[in-house]
């Protein structure tokens, strides 16, 4: 029994050593469609709260008008539609390229 147990160890300490190696950097076309997953995967959050939303404001609409009440007078944000999914590539377009004006002073230093 012992024996066993001795080898389980030795077993798992081998074993643990090939599993803390370090995994190679990831290409740039894998680090973007990362990006865009991450990105998706948030704009899909935001719609799913929207929806969800819309239906609480059905649901507390149709209590309303099944119980003959007013609704009671609490402030809540209005529904935020996150319009088109946009990836991020085309969110963050480089800005064009502006001359920059450098005073007299310190260009008459060159």
């Amino acid at each position: 029994m012992a024996h066993l147990m001795r080898a389980a160890a030795t077993l798992l300490l081998v074993g643990s050593g090939a599993v803390q190696a370090k995994l190679p950097e990831p290409s740039p076309e894998a680090k973007a469609k990362a990006e865009e997953a991450k990105a998706k995967a948030a704009w899909s959050d935001k719609v799913a709260a929207f929806q969800l939303c819309k239906a609480q404001d059905r649901v507390a609409t149709h209590y309303h008008k099944e119980k003959n009440s007013q609704p009671a007078t609490v402030t809540t944000p209005a529904c935020a539609d996150p319009g088109p999914h946009v990836p991020p590539e085309a969110a963050a377009a480089p800005a064009p390229v502006t001359s920059v004006s450098v005073p007299p002073s310190v260009a008459q230093k060159k």
